[in-house]
């Protein structure tokens, strides 16, 4: 592995762990075992070296739903499939919810303007896919910005937020189960 990809792995571990606002530079050269100058080789400062985390994890995210998509399949199936992965993601996945709860917390700018551009870019892709199966009539015609801004949210709610307010999580089977009967139902012609 090389240097760069080792940073970056060790400052994903570190944002995971401890937050954007508590991560120093120290910290991470100290998870990957270089110099604090060996870092700055690489990235400026500790803005760029987050945000190329944050959207490398977003492609990966959206890599890993793209690979369970198919032309073959129902959108109720598509939709199945894509949140089992994202439920999948977010077990894999502790940078997510660690930046989410420190926005909440602290309300730090630079985690907040991140989330917004990852929302953004999850809204956009949920949204073409809604668009897709809408120009296959598989689905009724809807406000699609809208009713993907609503997905997310409530995949959010369940996969995120729902264990902060109640004594265990969600089963993935429980999360599907309630978009399956609800969101999805509403959507099939």
């Amino acid at each position: 592995m090389d240097r760069r990809q080792e940073i970056l792995e060790a400052a994903t571990k570190s944002f995971s762990l401890f937050g954007y606002k508590a991560t120093t530079m120290d910290q991470v050269a100290k998870i990957a075992n270089v110099g604090k100058g060996t870092i700055y080789t690489f990235f400026a400062n500790k803005e760029e070296l987050f945000h190329e985390i944050v959207f490398t994890m977003i492609k990966e995210m959206k890599a890993k739903k793209d690979g369970v998509i198919s032309e073959e399949r129902t959108f109720q199936e598509n939709a199945h499939l894509v949140l089992m992965k994202m439920l999948e993601f977010r077990e894999h996945h502790a940078l997510l919810a660690k930046l989410i709860s420190e926005e909440k917390e602290m309300k730090t700018p630079v985690v907040q303007a991140v989330l917004v551009q990852v929302e953004q870019e999850i809204v956009k892709y949920i949204a073409e896919n809604i668009q897709t199966a809408i120009d296959k009539d598989e689905i009724k015609q809807v406000d699609v910005e809208l009713v993907a801004y609503l997905i997310f949210k409530a995949y959010m709610a369940f996969a995120v937020d729902w264990q902060l307010t109640h004594n265990d999580s969600l089963t993935e089977e429980k999360i599907v189960e309630v978009f399956q009967d609800t969101i999805f139902a509403s959507l099939i012609k």
